[in-house]
């Protein structure tokens, strides 16, 4: 039995050209006409190779190890700052960065595989590079000629981390409650920031000779509330008057202990009169920043993907491994003695565990790669009408992800220990660590609650349903092909769909309808909603699914195990759609007690 991670390349290789059919359309990119199926899955087994090889091996040991600080400064774990330094030389970081840009021009299909096996690899060693793509993009989009000169090569390259300093301790989510200030540097035509943040990712470490922090602050007589908020770029070392190396006003005051990622510093930082360059329009920050944090958002989404992944290998390893009670029944080709103990993995509450987690992953991997797709579709589209609408489509999948995809890898990875038994509460068998690290993906890059809103208030009634109907036109579309199917499995799978459709369009209908008497209606069902949601678009990757693999070759065991895993999930899991359903209904009809009242003697 082994527990080691092992890279699931064909099943990505099922997503990317059956499910999504990628190369098909990479054909008609100028850029992408030489790229095909068979050049993307050497990409991915190289990825892989190093991944399981350079990466895996360093995060149980750096779990124990964790992070030290001593004296100011934040050291990493053995082996931590050599692998940053083997990812950057192999280019991995500029793998979908424009070549115009100094990247390799790959499609962002294939950057979401590559964030999925690194957080199923090790979670807390990508929490450090984890934002240079999003930083990237956000100073290409936004930075001045000078930034991008000075600045972005090394940022893109990796050369150089950066973090996001947003929250501070008054400050979590509610970024209009930010203090820290930015007064001019008319000498250097910059700022000099000021201010405190709290859970810094990467705010100090030793993998890189310098860190670039982008900053939230305020300028002097700025508006209040998040209108008046600027973004910056404060560098760790900057040059001084004589173009020497100068340490920059910004310090590390501390780590968290923390339940998981102990291998990755969350540090409270302090800006004593740092230097600082402004990125975009005066006030206009959080707009500069949402660039980053959208693209930080469908990462951690993979990190979710990535957690129900290993998590469903070392549980599904173990249980047919591991013998105990005698099976009520037992494969047909099942060789063990009569009356012996069978693998756990034929019992039937084992069975049930394992077939939802790989229910979850393989459903998830296919919709997490389809945002991937639509941002690429965003940015290669010849038509502009058809990139709007790409885009329009991605931003509306993305809280849906980050939020569902999490909130499951978590659920993963507490089944999956569950399946151990006792041995999975011992952390050499890595499904502990495994439920510590993935339950912070809810928390940060604006909490899962807080996706619920951004999808329910704004990207749902907030522009008329529009996105919605967009969505819901290619799960018709599906349903619509699964229907008329000669086959009486998948017409049934296609009405059922058709019917999820309905339900989402009437319920959607009553909630815009109830709010206009109850403001709080819509805050009330956005979690459920946005699961609501979430267990449509596994509906519609499992029909899909179904849909490619009905015809496929018979004997194929990969094929075999799609089609009964589809068929599973229609018959179990997709039961919590209307659990979902049932509260998002309850929540239309009663409003919630307030706390004086709910706890009153």
């Amino acid at each position: 039995m082994s527990l080691d991670y092992r890279v699931p390349l064909r099943d990505m290789r099922f997503v990317i050209d059956e499910w999504i059919g990628a190369p098909a359309w990479w054909r008609s990119v100028p850029v992408w006409e030489d790229l095909d199926s068979a050049m993307a899955q050497q990409v991915l087994e190289e990825a892989a190779r190093f991944v399981v090889e350079r990466i895996a091996p360093l995060n149980a040991a750096g779990d124990l190890e964790g992070c030290r600080f001593e004296g100011g400064e934040v050291t990493m774990p053995a082996g931590f700052r050599e692998a940053y330094a083997d990812f950057v030389a192999a280019g991995w970081p500029t793998l979908a960065l424009d070549t115009d840009a100094g990247g390799q021009g790959l499609p962002q299909l294939l950057e979401v595989a590559l964030q999925e096996m690194l957080a199923a690899a090790n979670h807390a060693w990508l929490m450090s590079p984890g934002l240079t793509h999003g930083a990237t993009a956000c100073l290409m989009a936004h930075g001045s000629d000078a930034l991008q000169r000075d600045w972005l090569p090394k940022v893109a390259s990796g050369e150089w981390l950066t973090t996001m300093c947003l929250s501070e301790p008054q400050a979590g989510s509610d970024l209009s409650l930010l203090r820290a200030r930015a007064m001019p540097e008319p000498e250097r035509d910059a700022w000099r920031i000021q201010g405190s943040k709290i859970f810094i990712s990467g705010g100090d470490h030793d993998l890189t000779d310098n860190i670039v922090h982008l900053v939230l602050a305020r300028l002097p007589h700025s508006p209040a509330g998040t209108r008046g908020l600027s973004l910056f770029v404060v560098p760790k070392w900057i040059a001084g008057a004589n173009g020497e190396r100068v340490r920059n006003g910004v310090h590390c005051e501390g780590i968290e202990k923390k339940m998981g990622l102990k291998a990755s510093p969350t540090c409270s930082m302090h800006f004593e009169n740092a230097l600082g360059w402004l990125v975009g329009e005066p006030h206009r920050g959080l707009a500069s920043m949402f660039v980053m944090m959208n693209a930080a958002r469908l990462q951690v989404a993979m990190q979710g993907v990535g957690h129900a992944q290993v998590a469903w290998q070392r549980a599904h390893a173990y249980a047919h491994e591991r013998a105990q009670m005698r099976a009520v029944s037992a494969p047909a080709n099942y060789e063990g003695e009569p009356g012996q103990a069978a693998p756990i993995a034929f019992h039937p509450a084992m069975r049930r565990i394992l077939l939802d987690l790989r229910a979850t992953v393989e459903g998830e991997r296919a919709i997490g790669y389809w945002i991937g797709y639509w941002l690429d579709v965003a940015a290669r589209h010849p038509e502009a009408q058809e990139r709007q609408a790409a885009g329009q489509l991605a931003s509306l999948l993305t809280p849906i992800a980050k939020a569902f995809f999490t909130a499951n890898g978590f659920t993963a990875a507490s089944n999956a220990l569950q399946v151990f038994g006792g041995y999975g509460y011992i952390h050499e068998y890595g499904v502990e660590q495994t439920v510590r690290d993935s339950r912070v993906a809810m928390l940060y890059e604006g909490t899962n609650e807080i996706q619920g809103i951004d999808l329910l208030v704004r990207k749902v009634l907030g522009d008329g349903g529009e996105a919605l109907r967009g969505l819901l036109a290619h799960v018709n579309g599906e349903a619509t092909c699964c229907a008329a199917s000669g086959d009486a499995v998948l017409h049934d799978v296609g009405a059922r769909l058709q019917a999820l459709v309905a339900e989402v369009q009437r319920v959607t209908g009553e909630i815009e309808r109830g709010s206009m008497g109850d403001r709080e209606l819509p805050y009330r069902v956005a979690d459920d909603y946005l699961a609501l949601l979430g267990w449509l678009l596994l509906a519609f990757a499992w029909a899909r699914t179904l849909r490619i693999v009905l015809d496929a070759a018979a004997n194929d065991p990969f094929y075999a195990e799609k089609r009964s895993t589809a068929q599973y999930f229609f018959a179990y899991p997709l039961a919590a759609f209307d659990h979902r359903l049932s509260l998002i209904e309850a929540g239309c009809r009663a409003p919630l007690p307030h706390a004086q009242h709910a706890f009153s003697d």
